[in-house]
């Protein structure tokens, strides 16, 4: 290796975020095995390299011993002492044994190591990047589809769409900007696997806390949301500020800030409704659209019993039951609903 060779490696160890130390122990450990490879010897080597002017030596290292059962591995007391008469028992002699074209294979090793090293490097530097974007929302490109699965380019590295982490009814094509929610990373040996949601909740919270800055600054506290993708979500919200409409903060001004996000999601609806500790109350809110006559909670089975007039119930109960379910979802109580004739005939 040359001085050049060297200037490179530190260049791209201060470029790559790679410290020049644990390149060059790479290094060296990787010329031990082109050695013991190229020239046959199960020899204890110790390869240096001059971080000035390049220069490779190897060197073999053997243990003093009074008498000599391997040459590769040992050497004599009296050989030792005639290197330098200090030499006792038990120390480590090294003798130089550098082949003469070995400078060759040391700059191909290490050209091949650094490349390795560069390599993993940036799969850990990206892998630490998107760890910490967990629970949180990216912007990619749809870069292509492959059977059920959509690959998003983030930039650094491709993310996976699985189909269970797919939107029903939304279609994906090539080059559409998306943006997701990121489930989890996880580590391969290809590198940082990221994957992407566009079903979970967070998705939601997050883009509200996008477009409202009043939840960014946690004024207004999003206390649940329960979500059925593509379809509806509920979102129950708390104001710490009583001069705070939570949720008038969230609709925006003629619905401006709550439409952004119903379009982000491709037309999803979103009831906004306010949380209240008082569990009756907070169940009639979140039946909304519906007006509910009157709630009944039976904390023993943990049941809120539901009553609205007649031209209410299917609203209540809402398309295959999808209203009452969220509802549920999002109070964390089961609900019954009855109209008020069917109260009446079983009195």
């Amino acid at each position: 290796m040359n001085g050049e060779f060297l200037q490179a490696i530190q260049q791209i160890a201060k470029e790559k975020g790679i410290k020049e130390d644990i390149l060059f122990d790479a290094i060296d450990t990787a010329l031990v095995t082109a050695y013991k490879k190229n020239y046959g010897t199960s020899q204890n080597v110790r390869v240096s390299i001059n971080r000035e002017s390049g220069d490779v030596d190897v060197f073999a290292r053997k243990t003093v011993v009074e008498d000599v059962s391997n040459e590769l591995l040992e050497i004599s007391l009296e050989d030792a002492k005639n290197i330098n008469r200090n030499y006792e028992i038990g120390d480590i002699v090294e003798i130089k044994v550098t082949p003469k074209n070995f400078g060759r294979i040391a700059a191909q090793t290490a050209k091949q190591v650094v490349v390795q090293r560069i390599r993993e490097a940036e799969r850990i530097n990206i892998y630490e990047e998107f760890v910490n974007k967990e629970d949180e929302i990216v912007t990619g490109l749809v870069q292509r589809k492959e059977k059920n699965i959509v690959f998003i380019d983030l930039g650094k590295t491709e993310a996976i769409l699985g189909l269970n982490e797919q939107t029903p009814g939304e279609t994906y094509n090539v080059g559409d900007r998306l943006k997701t929610y990121v489930v989890e990373v996880k580590k391969t040996t290809k590198g940082p696997q990221v994957i992407l949601s566009r079903t979970h909740p967070g998705l939601v919270k997050r883009l509200f806390e996008l477009e409202v800055p009043e939840i960014k600054d946690g004024i207004v506290e999003i206390k649940g949301i329960s979500r059925e993708a593509g379809s509806r979500t509920k979102m129950a919200v708390y104001s710490h500020d009583e001069n705070i409409d939570a949720v008038g903060a969230c609709v925006g001004q003629k619905g401006q800030r709550v439409q952004v996000i119903v379009d982000e999601l491709r037309g999803e609806k979103i009831d906004i409704i306010e949380w209240s500790n008082d569990l009756a109350e907070f169940v009639a809110s979140a039946l909304s659209p519906a007006k509910v006559i009157s709630v009944s909670i039976d904390k023993e089975e943990n049941i809120a019993n539901v009553v609205v007039s007649d031209s209410q119930l299917s609203l209540a109960i809402g398309k295959e039951g999808q209203n009452a379910r969220l509802a549920a979802k999002l109070t964390g109580c089961k609900i019954d609903i009855k109209s008020q004739s069917q109260i009446l005939s079983m009195e």
